[in-house]
């Protein structure tokens, strides 16, 4: 099994990374928590990976933080959370939000999370309340980026529809962002602002 990858970070995207080591690419998907946090392309990064053995495939999912990784694993163990849904759940609620949300039995804060019903809300957080307080930490905070020269208005669409929302539910919260931003909007920005408009929503 792989459970650290550490190499050069050849390609990026608010929902996966290819990490180079040693001439071999390999994809790794991730939350948007991790995301935020990524170095420069061509920089060194280590992730902590949790790999998913599949009868057609393997899937390896990255994670910055120890805490990150544990709280995938502890997810995917919940019957009908398979890894995209865990992902769902990092990239919509820090580390210290679902703690709080588990252990305070607030099943109305984990439904908010795309793809995620009253009924699988109310098994998170019953079945995670014994083991969620072994997560310490937050997840990282997000790192000033430079703003994308291509189409990042395009590229935060996918990636909130990737989580779930409605496509109609995204385009309008990212017109609202840019109505609102006095200047040029970065990706980063985008997604972390229409995440917000659409938790609320």
């Amino acid at each position: 099994m792989i459970a650290n990858l550490t190499g050069i970070l050849a390609a990026k995207d608010p929902s996966r990374v290819v990490i180079d080591v040693n001439g071999v690419g390999y994809e790794v998907f991730i939350p948007l928590s991790t995301y935020f946090a990524l170095p420069n392309l061509q920089e060194p990064l280590t992730l902590h990976v949790f790999t998913h053995l599949r009868d057609d495939a393997i899937q390896l999912f990255g994670f910055l933080t120890p805490a990150e990784k544990m709280a995938f694993t502890l997810l995917t163990k919940i019957s009908g959370v398979g890894g995209k849904l865990a992902l769902s759940v990092l990239s919509a609620l820090k580390i210290n939000d679902l703690r709080a949300a588990v252990l305070a039995g607030d099943v109305d804060k984990l439904a908010s999370v795309p793809g995620i019903g009253k009924k699988s809300a109310g098994r998170i957080a019953l079945e995670l309340k014994d083991t969620i307080a072994c997560l310490g930490g937050d997840t990282p905070e997000a790192t000033d980026a430079p703003a994308s020269v291509d189409a990042p208005m395009d590229d935060a669409l996918s990636a909130l529809v990737n989580l779930g929302y409605r496509h109609r539910d995204v385009k309008n919260a990212l017109d609202q962002v840019s109505r609102t931003s006095p200047a040029p909007t970065s990706l980063d920005e985008l997604i972390r602002e229409g995440l917000k408009l659409l938790s609320k929503s």
